[in-house]
């Protein structure tokens, strides 16, 4: 088990990414965000530079799209904390570049293993709660998504499912996040 590692589920705007960076500002005093996200076009370009402007410079920014367990090895060396947001945008990455997911999920499982100078936040999106996809590419993403979360919460010490911004904690302790009183709940 990767004794140190998070997994953060939720859907889209749940609050999933806020909860890791709060966790990986609580975790270690040289954090970095690790960015799967491509900005492809206009809309995606405004919300990566959003994003980096409500992160205020807490964190070293890193951009990999594809190479994730290559870039979290190369990361652990110089910060004690990454977050890595998010998941299901690298599987899209990876489906894209015509590389095997199932593949990649194994090497970044393994990657998680042996990290140990540094804790891995990983944050993903839910996306198998709703009704079955109507195409095949759409079913294989939800398919490939579900077999990565589970393989990745067996190996994560700590697994959340973000709702609303309240994290349920499915595995592991809930965490003091400093956050009492703000409107942020821990359940």
């Amino acid at each position: 088990m990767a004794e140190r590692h998070v997994l953060i589920l939720g859907g889209a705007r749940s609050g999933k990414t806020a909860y890791g960076e709060r966790l990986a500002m609580r975790a270690g005093v040289r954090p970095a965000y690790l960015a799967t996200a491509e900005a492809l076009d206009a809309e995606m370009a405004e919300r990566v530079a959003l994003h980096q402007r409500q992160r205020h410079g807490r964190f070293a920014t890193i951009e990999e799209p594809v190479e994730l367990a290559a870039a979290i090895r190369r990361t652990a060396r110089d910060h004690d904390a990454i977050l890595v947001d998010c998941l299901t945008l690298w599987i899209s990455n990876l489906l894209g570049a015509g590389v095997d997911v199932a593949s990649a999920v194994e090497d970044l499982a393994a990657t998680l293993v042996q990290v140990k100078t540094a804790r891995v936040i990983l944050v993903s999106n839910e996306v198998g709660l709703g009704i079955v996809p109507d195409n095949a590419l759409a079913r294989s993403f939800r398919d490939l998504a579900g077999a990565m979360h589970q393989r990745l919460a067996q190996i994560c010490s700590d697994v959340y499912f973000v709702v609303a911004g309240l994290p349920l904690t499915l595995k592991g302790a809930a965490p003091d996040t400093g956050h009492e009183g703000s409107g942020f709940h821990e359940a």
